[in-house]
C-alpha cells in the first residue's frame, strides 16, 4: 500500500503543482491506507519535496514489477482515476501516465479493456471541462 501511495503523490506532482483537490484525495487515501503518519509517506504527503516524474515512473515499476496481480493493477488504476478525476482537468502528462500503467499490463487483454474504458471516461471530463471554460 506504501507504494500505492507513494505512486499517487508523485502522479499528483507529475503537472507541477499539487491541486487541492488532489491535496484532499492524497490524505482520504492516506488516511484510508493508515499511513497518514507514517515516516516516509508524511515528507510526501506535506509537500516539503516535490515529487520528480523518474521517481513516480520508478515506483510504478516497482509496483507492477513483472508478477503483479490483476488486483494490484486494478487497484492501481482505480485510485489513479480518482485522483485525476478530484481537480476535473487532465494533464497531458497525467495521460502519458496512464498510457505507462497500460504498457507495464498489455499483456494481459481484459485489463486493456478496462484502461480504454477508463482513458474515454477521461476524454469525455476533459472535453466537458474545456467546455465549460469556453
Amino acid at each position: 500500500m506504501k507504494t500505492l501511495l507513494k505512486i499517487l503523490i508523485g502522479a499528483a506532482w507529475i503537472d507541477g503543482i499539487i491541486q487541492p483537490e488532489e491535496r484532499r484525495y492524497l490524505r482520504r487515501v492516506a488516511q484510508e491506507f493508515q499511513l497518514a503518519n507514517d515516516p516516509e509517506i508524511r515528507p510526501l504527503l506535506s509537500e516539503l519535496r516535490p515529487v520528480q516524474p523518474i521517481e513516480c515512473y520508478q515506483w510504478l515499476e516497482d509496483y507492477l514489477g513483472e508478477d503483479h496481480s490483476h488486483e494490484d493493477y486494478l487497484e492501481l488504476l482505480e485510485k489513479i482515476s480518482g485522483l485525476i478525476y478530484s481537480d476535473g482537468y487532465v494533464d497531458i502528462r497525467e495521460a502519458k501516465l496512464i498510457e505507462k500503467i497500460e504498457h507495464l499490463d498489455s499483456a494481459n487483454e481484459s485489463n486493456k479493456k478496462i484502461f480504454n474504458k477508463l482513458l474515454r471516461k477521461i476524454q469525455k471530463l476533459y472535453r466537458s471541462a474545456m467546455e465549460q471554460h469556453v
